[in-house]
């Protein structure tokens, strides 16, 4: 399959009070972080969406190698960022994994098992990663729900989504807990908390 991987990092960061993107995180930002495990995955297209804090994370986010996509009406929530992207998804792709631009801790194992499991040619339209403590990103969309994609509103579209039709889902079955992100300055720390265990 030609798969294309969508980085959603155009949030406003309301609730944190400054640009997430922009956080220090393992010597660099936290974007340029999941950026690069983005890279690791061996998917065949990058694309990331940007909005709230777009000029500052251009100046300071390595983005080569990445299509950007300004989403102008990002205050709208995570589903307005994928309707941008959807004209900027290469011709060839057979649809999209979708990665969340504050969540850098996702392996791209992970990723390369839910491709994978994408490929068999009965697989359902989309997938999910099934954790130990639940459903969580990184989602495949596959390239006959992007109709669907485009009708989406709202941070929790694609998580509607999911659920209305669960016959189109299956899920990818992960021996580890949903990565952690970053909504507030206290997901921020345990972010930092969790790699200082790890170290």
């Amino acid at each position: 399959m030609f798969v294309t991987g969508l980085v959603l990092a155009a949030g406003a960061s309301k609730r944190l009070g400054q640009p997430k993107q922009l956080l220090s995180y393992r010597g660099t930002t936290l974007l340029d972080t999941t950026l690069a495990m983005a890279r690791s995955c061996g998917l065949d297209q990058l694309i990331v969406t940007l909005g709230g804090a777009s000029p500052d994370v251009r100046d300071t986010v390595d983005l080569h190698g990445i299509d950007v996509v300004e989403n102008i009406h990002f205050a709208d929530g995570c589903s307005s960022s994928i309707v941008a992207a959807l004209d900027a998804v290469d011709p060839r792709s057979d649809g999209v994994v979708l990665l969340l631009g504050d969540q850098p801790g996702v392996d791209p194992a992970v990723v390369r098992g839910l491709v994978g499991m994408a490929a068999h040619s009965a697989a359902p339209p989309m997938g999910a990663c099934r954790y130990r403590n639940g459903r969580g990103h990184p989602f495949w969309l596959h390239r006959r729900v992007f109709d669907d994609l485009r009708e989406l509103h709202g941070d929790k579209g694609v998580w509607k989504l999911l659920e209305a039709d669960p016959g189109r889902v299956a899920d990818h079955p992960v021996d580890s807990e949903v990565p952690l992100d970053v909504d507030s300055w206290d997901d921020y720390l345990a972010l930092l908390d969790a790699d200082e265990v790890r170290s």
